[in-house]
Protein backbone atom coordinates (compact mmCIF):
# COMPACT_ATOMS: atom_id res chain seq x y z
CA UNK A 1 0.00 0.00 0.00
CA UNK A 2 2.51 2.14 1.02
CA UNK A 3 4.44 1.51 -2.81
CA UNK A 4 1.32 2.41 -4.39
CA UNK A 5 1.16 5.62 -2.55
CA UNK A 6 4.77 6.56 -3.35
CA UNK A 7 4.27 5.77 -7.28
CA UNK A 8 0.96 8.04 -7.60
CA UNK A 9 3.09 10.64 -5.47
CA UNK A 10 6.12 10.30 -7.92
CA UNK A 11 3.53 10.75 -10.90
CA UNK A 12 1.62 13.81 -10.11
CA UNK A 13 5.28 15.23 -9.28
CA UNK A 14 6.38 14.54 -12.81
CA UNK A 15 2.97 16.19 -14.29
CA UNK A 16 3.10 19.53 -11.80
CA UNK A 17 6.94 19.22 -12.87
CA UNK A 18 6.20 19.03 -16.88
CA UNK A 19 8.57 15.75 -17.14
CA UNK A 20 5.68 13.57 -17.81
CA UNK A 21 4.98 12.10 -21.17
CA UNK A 22 2.10 13.20 -23.27
CA UNK A 23 0.62 10.68 -25.03
CA UNK A 24 0.85 10.44 -29.17
CA UNK A 25 -2.63 9.75 -31.11
CA UNK A 26 -1.47 8.43 -34.82
CA UNK A 27 -3.30 10.36 -36.90
CA UNK A 28 -4.85 12.68 -34.63
CA UNK A 29 -4.05 16.21 -33.15
CA UNK A 30 -1.75 18.72 -35.10
CA UNK A 31 1.25 17.62 -37.61
CA UNK A 32 3.42 16.54 -34.39
CA UNK A 33 1.11 13.56 -33.68
CA UNK A 34 0.05 15.00 -30.25
CA UNK A 35 -3.30 15.19 -29.35
CA UNK A 36 -4.40 18.94 -28.84
CA UNK A 37 -7.60 19.57 -26.30
CA UNK A 38 -7.59 22.67 -26.01
CA UNK A 39 -7.67 23.95 -29.73
CA UNK A 40 -10.29 24.65 -31.67
CA UNK A 41 -10.62 22.47 -34.88
CA UNK A 42 -11.95 24.61 -37.34
CA UNK A 43 -13.52 23.62 -40.39
CA UNK A 44 -14.51 25.44 -43.77
CA UNK A 45 -18.25 24.43 -45.25
CA UNK A 46 -20.39 27.33 -45.34
CA UNK A 47 -23.92 26.59 -46.87
CA UNK A 48 -24.59 29.43 -49.87
CA UNK A 49 -27.65 29.49 -51.38
CA UNK A 50 -28.61 31.58 -54.60
CA UNK A 51 -31.85 33.40 -54.35
CA UNK A 52 -33.59 31.18 -56.88
CA UNK A 53 -31.54 27.93 -56.02
CA UNK A 54 -33.11 25.47 -53.98
CA UNK A 55 -35.91 22.71 -54.37
CA UNK A 56 -39.01 23.70 -55.11
CA UNK A 57 -42.63 22.16 -54.34
CA UNK A 58 -45.92 23.53 -55.58
CA UNK A 59 -49.36 22.84 -54.09
CA UNK A 60 -52.61 24.40 -54.09
CA UNK A 61 -51.67 27.76 -54.27
CA UNK A 62 -48.63 27.50 -52.51
CA UNK A 63 -44.84 27.37 -53.37
CA UNK A 64 -42.30 26.01 -50.95
CA UNK A 65 -38.59 26.09 -52.05
CA UNK A 66 -35.62 24.62 -49.69
CA UNK A 67 -33.34 26.71 -49.02
CA UNK A 68 -31.14 25.17 -45.65
CA UNK A 69 -32.02 21.37 -44.96
CA UNK A 70 -31.52 18.53 -42.58
CA UNK A 71 -28.87 17.76 -44.59
CA UNK A 72 -26.92 20.45 -45.27
CA UNK A 73 -27.14 22.01 -41.68
CA UNK A 74 -26.57 18.13 -39.93
CA UNK A 75 -30.29 18.85 -38.02
CA UNK A 76 -29.40 22.12 -36.27
CA UNK A 77 -31.82 24.29 -38.53
CA UNK A 78 -34.37 24.03 -41.98
CA UNK A 79 -34.82 27.46 -43.28
CA UNK A 80 -37.76 27.08 -46.28
CA UNK A 81 -39.22 30.19 -48.48
CA UNK A 82 -42.87 29.80 -48.66
CA UNK A 83 -45.38 32.24 -51.43
CA UNK A 84 -48.93 31.98 -50.47
CA UNK A 85 -51.12 33.10 -53.25
CA UNK A 86 -54.40 35.47 -51.93
CA UNK A 87 -56.87 34.02 -50.01
CA UNK A 88 -54.89 30.88 -49.35
CA UNK A 89 -53.86 28.74 -46.13
CA UNK A 90 -50.88 27.33 -45.26
CA UNK A 91 -51.56 24.97 -42.33
CA UNK A 92 -54.32 24.93 -40.13
CA UNK A 93 -54.29 24.71 -35.80
CA UNK A 94 -51.24 21.92 -35.16
CA UNK A 95 -48.73 21.88 -32.89
CA UNK A 96 -45.28 20.67 -32.69
CA UNK A 97 -43.57 18.03 -29.92
CA UNK A 98 -39.74 18.18 -30.99
CA UNK A 99 -39.40 21.13 -32.87
CA UNK A 100 -39.72 25.32 -32.46
CA UNK A 101 -40.90 27.44 -35.65
CA UNK A 102 -39.91 30.92 -36.49
CA UNK A 103 -41.49 33.13 -39.22
CA UNK A 104 -39.67 35.87 -41.29
CA UNK A 105 -42.47 37.68 -43.59
CA UNK A 106 -40.26 39.34 -46.40
CA UNK A 107 -43.51 40.38 -48.39
CA UNK A 108 -47.26 41.17 -47.52
CA UNK A 109 -49.11 40.61 -44.50
CA UNK A 110 -49.38 37.12 -43.16
CA UNK A 111 -51.96 35.61 -40.42
CA UNK A 112 -50.96 33.80 -38.01
CA UNK A 113 -53.31 31.60 -35.89
CA UNK A 114 -52.97 30.91 -32.25
CA UNK A 115 -54.78 29.29 -29.91
CA UNK A 116 -56.67 32.25 -28.35
CA UNK A 117 -56.69 34.73 -31.23
CA UNK A 118 -54.88 35.58 -34.75
CA UNK A 119 -52.20 37.98 -35.59
CA UNK A 120 -51.27 39.85 -38.26
CA UNK A 121 -47.72 39.89 -39.27
CA UNK A 122 -46.25 42.58 -41.31
CA UNK A 123 -43.37 42.47 -44.25
CA UNK A 124 -39.86 42.66 -41.89
CA UNK A 125 -42.39 41.16 -39.08
CA UNK A 126 -41.14 37.88 -36.87
CA UNK A 127 -43.10 35.35 -35.36
CA UNK A 128 -41.40 32.21 -32.68
CA UNK A 129 -43.26 29.69 -32.02
CA UNK A 130 -42.46 27.29 -29.01
CA UNK A 131 -42.92 23.36 -29.35
CA UNK A 132 -46.00 22.72 -27.44
CA UNK A 133 -48.09 25.94 -28.85
CA UNK A 134 -50.63 25.03 -31.23
CA UNK A 135 -50.36 27.67 -34.56
CA UNK A 136 -51.50 27.84 -38.06
CA UNK A 137 -51.13 30.42 -41.08
CA UNK A 138 -52.66 31.98 -43.65
CA UNK A 139 -52.84 34.50 -46.31
CA UNK A 140 -55.70 36.72 -45.71
CA UNK A 141 -54.90 39.46 -48.08
CA UNK A 142 -55.54 40.07 -52.36
CA UNK A 143 -51.86 40.01 -52.27
CA UNK A 144 -49.10 37.57 -52.76
CA UNK A 145 -47.52 36.55 -49.51
CA UNK A 146 -43.81 35.57 -48.97
CA UNK A 147 -41.94 34.18 -45.95
CA UNK A 148 -38.96 32.44 -44.43
CA UNK A 149 -39.98 29.40 -42.44
CA UNK A 150 -37.11 28.56 -40.11
CA UNK A 151 -37.35 24.92 -37.85
CA UNK A 152 -35.33 23.81 -35.13
CA UNK A 153 -34.37 21.26 -35.51
CA UNK A 154 -35.81 20.41 -38.86
CA UNK A 155 -36.09 16.83 -38.14
CA UNK A 156 -36.10 15.76 -42.23
CA UNK A 157 -38.81 18.71 -42.71
CA UNK A 158 -37.96 18.10 -46.28
CA UNK A 159 -39.33 14.79 -46.81
CA UNK A 160 -42.71 16.11 -44.53
CA UNK A 161 -43.32 18.58 -47.29
CA UNK A 162 -42.39 16.33 -50.50
CA UNK A 163 -45.03 13.56 -48.75
CA UNK A 164 -48.07 16.67 -48.43
CA UNK A 165 -47.38 17.12 -52.21
CA UNK A 166 -47.88 13.22 -53.13
CA UNK A 167 -50.66 13.42 -50.53
CA UNK A 168 -52.55 16.40 -51.65
CA UNK A 169 -52.00 15.52 -55.11
CA UNK A 170 -54.43 12.34 -55.01
CA UNK A 171 -58.13 12.16 -56.00
CA UNK A 172 -59.69 11.75 -53.69
CA UNK A 173 -57.83 12.81 -51.06
CA UNK A 174 -57.21 10.20 -48.37
CA UNK A 175 -57.55 11.32 -45.38
CA UNK A 176 -56.04 8.44 -43.30
CA UNK A 177 -52.86 9.38 -45.03
CA UNK A 178 -52.85 13.23 -44.32
CA UNK A 179 -53.12 12.37 -40.38
CA UNK A 180 -50.57 9.60 -40.75
CA UNK A 181 -48.06 11.84 -42.57
CA UNK A 182 -48.50 14.84 -40.10
CA UNK A 183 -47.76 12.37 -36.88
CA UNK A 184 -44.27 10.94 -38.36
CA UNK A 185 -43.27 14.52 -38.87
CA UNK A 186 -44.12 15.56 -35.25
CA UNK A 187 -47.14 17.93 -36.75
CA UNK A 188 -50.29 16.68 -34.32
CA UNK A 189 -53.61 18.78 -35.62
CA UNK A 190 -56.48 20.37 -33.73
CA UNK A 191 -59.76 21.01 -34.90
CA UNK A 192 -61.83 23.55 -33.69
CA UNK A 193 -63.47 21.14 -30.67
CA UNK A 194 -60.16 20.58 -29.28
CA UNK A 195 -58.69 24.10 -29.51
CA UNK A 196 -61.78 25.33 -27.12
CA UNK A 197 -61.01 22.58 -25.07
CA UNK A 198 -57.14 23.74 -24.58
CA UNK A 199 -58.08 27.20 -24.74
CA UNK A 200 -60.36 26.73 -21.23
CA UNK A 201 -57.56 24.75 -19.88
CA UNK A 202 -55.27 27.51 -19.98
CA UNK A 203 -57.50 29.87 -18.45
Amino acid sequence: MTKQIIIIIVLSMDILTGKAQTPRVEGAGNKSGVQDYLADKLVNAPVVMAADAGESLEMLGSKLTFKLTTESTNNQMGLYEVKLAPQVSGAKLHYHRFMDETFVVTKGTLTVQLIDREVEIGEGGVIHIPRFTPHGFYNGTDEEVMALMLFNPPQHREDFFRGMKEVLSEEPMDASKFLQLYHKYDSHPIDESEAADVLRSLQ
